[in-house]
């Protein structure tokens, strides 16, 4: 690892300026993957995170699909701005797909019924440390990577395209690859308004 943690916590930003240029082999991609996924934790050791890899033609694919939903929700004069974003987004290396398994949370609900209503967001902040570790993942090999959400729009294309089980559910879309831009400028707001320390 060329970064320490807290140093690629600090860098890891939203980078839209990506390119195709290969940063580390794809094995070693899998690799933060497989890490993430059985290390991450999750509620109950639930282990409800599933995960999709998408290089090559198959990460251009996810984007071209989601150009096409767009396409039929945008106002034709106002599309290629909306083109251009999702341009960006295809401009990358490969995309992650998060999903949640919601057939381990249902059988957790019907299992432990006094938290029945918990468990999909324990889910929902178990596939955030996932987003987080992965995303960090890239940043210390050198790629740059943002989280998209277009999962309504295309979730049934996703499914049908790559064989996706019904039970999983879409969480988000990472687009990442090699930077080519700099990301904007983050403000940070006063910590003392935010962090409270009583010893």
């Amino acid at each position: 690892m060329s970064k320490d943690f807290f140093a690629a916590v600090a860098d890891r930003r939203s980078f839209y300026g990506i390119s195709k240029e290969a940063v580390v082999s794809d094995d070693r991609i899998k690799e933060i993957i497989e890490h993430a996924v059985k290390h991450t934790p999750s509620s109950f050791n639930s282990q409800s995170a599933r995960v999709v890899l998408l290089l090559g033609d198959h990460h251009d694919k996810l984007w071209d699909i989601t150009k096409e939903a767009l396409r039929k929700i945008v106002p034709a004069d106002q599309f290629s701005s909306t083109e251009e974003k999702i341009n960006s987004f295809k401009n990358g290396y490969g995309t992650v797909l998060f999903f949640e398994d919601y057939s381990v949370v249902e059988a957790l609900q019907e299992q432990f019924s006094l938290y029945k209503d918990n468990f999909p967001v324990w889910s929902e902040q178990a596939s955030g440390m996932h987003q987080f570790v992965v995303w960090t993942g890239l940043e210390i090999e050198g790629f740059g990577a943002s989280l998209q959400h277009y999962n309504e729009l295309i979730v049934d294309d996703v499914k049908k395209e790559w064989n996706i089980p019904d039970k999983w559910k879409l969480i988000g879309q990472m687009p990442f690859g090699k930077p080519v831009a700099d990301p904007s400028a983050k403000e940070y707001q006063p910590l003392e308004n935010r962090i409270r320390v009583f010893k």
